[in-house]
C-alpha cells in the first residue's frame, strides 16, 4: 500500500490522502469516481480497460496531481467504479520516479532516470 495525496490540478487546495494498492501490472492509477468527484476532477475521455478476468471495461479518464514520497506529478487517473479496485499504477509510479524495492516489497525513490 503507499500513502499518496491526490489534488484537483487547477485547484490544489481540493485534496484527499488515500491509501492505494500499488500494482505493478496496471498501467493507470485507479480512484474512486466519488472521491474524484468530491475534489471536482472532470472527466476528459472515456477510454477501454482490459480487466484482469479478460473483460472488456469502460472508463472515465481524468488528470490529477498525485503525490507520493515527497514527489509530485499530473497524471492521468481513472474514475474506478463501485468494484472496481483502487490501485497506484505503473504510469504514476514512472511520473513520480518511485519504484518497488525487491527485496523489500516497498517504494523507493529512483536513485537516477535513465538518459538514453
Amino acid at each position: 500500500m503507499a500513502r499518496v495525496k491526490l489534488y484537483n490540478p487547477y485547484d490544489l487546495s481540493k485534496h484527499a490522502e488515500l491509501n492505494l494498492l500499488v500494482d505493478t501490472e496496471s498501467t493507470y492509477t485507479w480512484v474512486g469516481r466519488e472521491v474524484l468527484e468530491k475534489l471536482e476532477v472532470r472527466p476528459t475521455a472515456r477510454w477501454r480497460f482490459r480487466a484482469i478476468d479478460g473483460r472488456i471495461v469502460e472508463r472515465d479518464i481524468g488528470e490529477a496531481v498525485i503525490e507520493c514520497l515527497g514527489e509530485k506529478a499530473t497524471r492521468i487517473v481513472v474514475f474506478a467504479e463501485r468494484n472496481d479496485t483502487e490501485v497506484l499504477g505503473v504510469d504514476a509510479l514512472e511520473g513520480l520516479r518511485l519504484e518497488v524495492d525487491p527485496t523489500t516489497r516497498q517504494l523507493k525513490k529512483i536513485e537516477a532516470l535513465l538518459a538514453l
